[in-house]
C-alpha cells in the first residue's frame, strides 16, 4: 500500500509532528494519528480545526508508518538470518492470506489484518472528505465570480435608467414637451405587436410625429449606414485590383485592409457611445469584427466574379 509513496518531508520531522519518538509501536502511531486527526480535521467542528495542519499530520502519518514497516521488515530479515540453522516450522497455506499483513499465529494475524482494514478505511474516508472540501471550495469561488458579474450588470442597467430619467426631466424643464400636438388628449390605441413595449412604442411615435428623433435613433441609423458604406467600399476596392493577386496587388490590398481595420475601430468606438445612451438594453449593438468583414468582402468578390 505504501510502496509507491514518496514522502515530502524527512522522517524526524514526521515523528515530531505526530509527537512520537523513533522506535515506537504501530499502536502508538495509530493512536497519535487519530487524536491529531480529530483535533485538526476541518469537519470535526472543533476550535483547532485547520485543513493545512491536518494535511501535514496525514503526510507525517504515512511517512512514519512506512518507516515503521521498513524497520519491522529489516528486523524480520535479521531474525531469519539468525534462525536459518534452527529447525523451521512447516509452512501452511493460511499464512498466505490476509494480504500478507501481520505476523505470529493465524489468530494474531487475523486481528492485525482487521486493524489494518480499519486504518485503510479511515484513510479512504479522510481522502474522500478532503476531495469534497476542495470541490466545494471551487464551487464557492465560481458562485462568487457569478455574483460579481451579475452585480456589474445590474449597476450598468441602473446607470442607463438614471441617465434616461435625467434626460427626460431636463427636457421637461426646458419645455420641450409643452408644444406637442395632442397635449392633454388621450393616447391612441397601443400597438398590437406582442414583441414591442406599448409605452415605448407610443412615446417614440409621439416624438417622431412632432419632428423629434432621440439621439440614440440617429446614432443607430448613422452606424448602420457607415457599416454598409464600408462594406461596399472594400468590395469595390477588391474588384478594382482584380486577379490574379500579384505581389504588387497584394501590397495594395494590405494597405486597403489596414485602412478598413482603422475605420472599423472608429465605428466600434461610436457603438460604445451609442450603448451608453440607448434606453433599452435589448437595442444595444455589438462590435463589428474587421477580420470577418474582410473575409465577407472576399467572398462577395468571388461570388461576383463567378
Amino acid at each position: 500500500m505504501w510502496s509507491g509513496y514518496k514522502p515530502k518531508s524527512n522522517i524526524k520531522d514526521s515523528y515530531k509532528i505526530l509527537e512520537l519518538e523513533e522506535g515506537c509501536s504501530l499502536d502508538d502511531i495509530r493512536n497519535s494519528y487519530r487524536s491529531l486527526a480529530k483535533k485538526y480535521h476541518p469537519d470535526s467542528g472543533s476550535a483547532t480545526a485547520d485543513s493545512e495542519a491536518f494535511m501535514k499530520v496525514e503526510e507525517a502519518y504515512r511517512v512514519v508508518l512506512s518507516d515503521a514497516a521498513t524497520k519491522k521488515k529489516a528486523n524480520e530479515n535479521n531474525e531469519e538470518e539468525e534462525d536459518q540453522f534452527k529447525p523451521k516450522a512447516p509452512q501452511h497455506r493460511h499464512y498466505l492470506s490476509f494480504e500478507g499483513v501481520g505476523f505470529g499465529t493465524p489468530s494474531q494475524r487475523e486481528k492485525q489484518y482487521m486493524q489494518f482494514r480499519v486504518d485503510r478505511a479511515t484513510e479512504q474516508v479522510l481522502e474522500y472528505r478532503k476531495q469534497r472540501l476542495e470541490s466545494q471550495r471551487a464551487v464557492t469561488d465560481l458562485m462568487k465570480a457569478k455574483d460579481v458579474k451579475q452585480s456589474k450588470k445590474v449597476k450598468i442597467t441602473q446607470a442607463v435608467e438614471r441617465l434616461v430619467e435625467d434626460l427626460i426631466q431636463e427636457s421637461m424643464a426646458k419645455g420641450d414637451f409643452d408644444n406637442l400636438s395632442g397635449k392633454g388628449k388621450p393616447l391612441q390605441k397601443f400597438s398590437d405587436c406582442p414583441h414591442i413595449d406599448p409605452m415605448t412604442h407610443n412615446l417614440n411615435r409621439i416624438l417622431i410625429d412632432n419632428g423629434y428623433q432621440p439621439e440614440w435613433i440617429l446614432m443607430q441609423k448613422e452606424i448602420r449606414e457607415t457599416i454598409e458604406r464600408l462594406r461596399r467600399s472594400i468590395v469595390a476596392s477588391r474588384s478594382k485590383l482584380g486577379g490574379p493577386m500579384t505581389p504588387y496587388r497584394q501590397k495594395q490590398w494590405n494597405r486597403i485592409c489596414e485602412q478598413f481595420i482603422e475605420d472599423i475601430r472608429k465605428l466600434n468606438r461610436r457603438i460604445d457611445n451609442f450603448n451608453l445612451v440607448v434606453p433599452i438594453l435589448s437595442r444595444q449593438m455589438v462590435h463589428f469584427s474587421a477580420d470577418k468583414e474582410i473575409v465577407r468582402a472576399q467572398k462577395t468578390y468571388e461570388a461576383l466574379m463567378e
